[in-house]
Order: C-alpha cells, then structure tokens, then sequence
C-alpha cells in the first residue's frame, strides 16, 4: 500500500527517476535556466533547494554529499564557488518556476525554472526612481528664465544708483526701495542698502563744508551788491542832469 506517499513519481522507477532529478540539477547549476514541463520543475525545486543550502557550508562532508546526488564534479565545483557566493544572503526559496504555455502533441503544461538570484530583469534592488508631483498645474521654472530676471533687476538699481549721483534723489529713492521689495536675492538687497548709507555719510560730511563756504561767501556778496546799488543810483541822477 502507497499510505503518506505524496510526492510525484513522474511515471518512472526510483532509480530512472533519481537520475533525470539528478542531471536536470546540473543543467540548472551550468545554465542557471532550464525550461521543462511543470511538474517536473516541481520536483526538482524540492530536489536541489537542500543542496544549495548545503553548499552554504563548505567543507569536505557537505561536498561528498552534495557529490552522491549530482555525481558530476564540474557541478560540485560551480555550486560550492560562483552560486554558494551569489546566495549567502538568502535564507531559502533559490529558484523560481515561471508557468508556460502548453505544449504541442500532449498538450503537457510547460514551465522554467531558474535560480532567483541570476535573473536581472525580476532583481529587486534596482535604485528606486523619486517620484515628482506638480502642483498648481504650473510647470518647473528653467533656470535660465529666473537669470534673465535676476540681470534686469540687477540693471534697473544700476540705474538708479546713478540717476542718484546725478542728482535725482527724491524720485530714485522711491524707486530703489520698489526694485528691492521685487529682489528676490537677498546679496542683491544687502549691496543697494550699504550703497545708500555710504552716501547718507557722505552728505552729513558735506553739509558743515558747504555751509562755511556759504558764511565765506556772504561778506563778499554784500559788498557786491552795495557796489551795484551805488552805480545804479550814479547813473539815475546822470540820466537826470542830462535830461535838464
């Protein structure tokens, strides 16, 4: 009686069966991909995921066991190199079974199966790409745009500052401190501030100058003007002699 056997035979003798398990596993260890029907990839799956977990540790014993199943020293030696190295990291579930379509003649369901860690379209620590959101319906400003802007504000106190040493001050003041609430760079701010305390200082310099100048000039220009006066009144009362 067959009681608890529940495993497939896959309609061979144990010893027929043992050795295709055994030869479809060094095919999957040499190509890392096989393509059979599905319940034979089963099958294997359960054959060689213990003997990959085996090759975990290298020594003499686990190699001459791993040896009694494959019976190929070429496989021993690509199982306990490249793939033990590939799959330290993982704990188990070494191979994936990918469903086919069926097959033509007996209409058997096909399948791979493959070792997880060698195929690079399902690997998983790709770098993550960062997700963008717009908001407002308004696109991203180019930074070539916002420069445009930066070098006409920059002209526009350029031109001011000058107007301002010419002379216009009342009107240029007004429209310095309008050009400084439309700034957005704070550098910009910080030059046009400092410019304009320079000349505040330089003008209470000034102020004491000129006004010494103007008590130096005032005695002068008295003197002018009674000169003035003096030739006027002489050349009225000449105008009169004559006239009689």
């Amino acid at each position: 009686m067959r009681h608890g056997k529940k495993f497939n035979h896959l309609g061979r003798k144990a010893a027929h069966r043992k050795a295709m398990l055994s030869n479809m596993a060094c095919s999957l260890i040499e190509h890392k991909r096989i393509k059979t029907t599905l319940a034979k990839a089963k099958a294997l799956r359960v054959y060689i995921e213990p003997l990959i977990t085996k090759s975990k540790n290298d020594t003499t014993h686990s190699r001459r066991v791993v040896f009694s199943y494959l019976k190929q020293k070429e496989a021993v030696t690509e199982l306990f190199g490249d793939i033990s190295n590939k799959i330290a990291d993982r704990s188990g579930g070494y191979t994936r079974v990918i469903k086919l379509g069926n097959r033509l003649g007996d209409n058997a369901q096909m399948a791979f199966i493959e070792l997880v860690d060698y195929n690079e379209v399902y690997f998983t620590d790709k770098p993550k790409k960062k997700k963008t959101r717009r908001r407002g319906g308004g696109g991203k400003v180019s930074s070539k745009s916002t420069d445009i802007v930066d070098n006409k504000n920059s002209n526009k106190l350029e031109n001011s500052l000058k107007a301002e040493e010419n002379g216009n001050d009342d009107s240029t003041t007004d429209d310095v401190k309008v050009e400084l609430t439309k700034t957005t760079n704070s550098e910009e701010k910080d030059k046009v501030l400092s410019s304009e305390k320079v000349k505040n200082e330089k003008k209470e310099e000034e102020t004491p100058q000129e006004e010494e100048k103007k008590e130096e000039e005032t005695p002068q220009e008295e003197e002018k003007k009674e000169e003035k006066q003096k030739d006027d009144t002489n050349s009225n009362s000449s105008d009169v002699e004559k006239v009689d």
